[in-house]
């Protein structure tokens, strides 16, 4: 009998370590981040739960340790959750290529800038929608850019290096010498 660390955990840290470290750079261009850049090559092994907890968990996270949780942190938790769902929906039956990371990057960057950018200020701060939307356009250019880069370079690394990788497969029974 094999009991593993609850399926992936180590690999859930690494990826929300490699999120984390990047979003601390200082004087990193806005909204240049790796969210759904990690999100989308864990999606393809951790199901509907494993997704969705990966991008909501992550956002959580990062904000307990650093701005503190506001309004924004449960939008932006539930939308990446959401964006989770959503990857793991898209590469079900789908190779994790990265044309198909960039078609899902892409398409996902786009409604989460427009379900976080377009509602936050206008509902919570009172901003008007047109101020909202002219704002959100070259945050959103930004945004594509990271996404293009990331799904590029970092979704296929991680898919290969961590997600399928065996190694990062703890088995608690074993590393005590509980298995035959």
């Amino acid at each position: 009998m094999k009991l593993t660390f609850a399926a992936g955990s180590l690999k859930f840290i690494i990826g929300w370590s490699a999120v984390f470290l990047f979003r601390l750079i200082p004087f990193r261009p806005p909204n240049f981040e790796p969210m759904l850049a990690t999100i989308m090559p864990f999606s393809k092994r951790y199901g509907l739960l494993g997704s969705f907890l990966f991008g909501f968990l992550g956002i959580v996270l990062y904000d307990a340790v650093t701005s503190g949780w506001g309004s924004w942190t449960v939008v932006t938790s539930i939308c990446y959750g959401l964006l989770g769902i959503g990857a793991h929906f898209f590469f079900k039956n789908r190779e994790a290529s990265i044309a198909n990371f960039l078609k899902f990057g892409i398409a996902g960057t786009l409604a989460y800038d427009a379900a976080t950018g377009l509602t936050i200020g206008p509902i919570w701060n009172g901003q008007s929608f047109m101020v909202a939307l002219g704002g959100q356009i070259p945050f959103t250019l930004m945004h594509l850019l990271s996404t293009v880069v990331f799904a590029t370079l970092l979704s296929p690394a991680l898919y290969r290096w961590v997600v399928q990788n065996e190694v990062f497969e703890v088995s608690l029974l074993k590393n005590y010498g509980l298995t035959r």
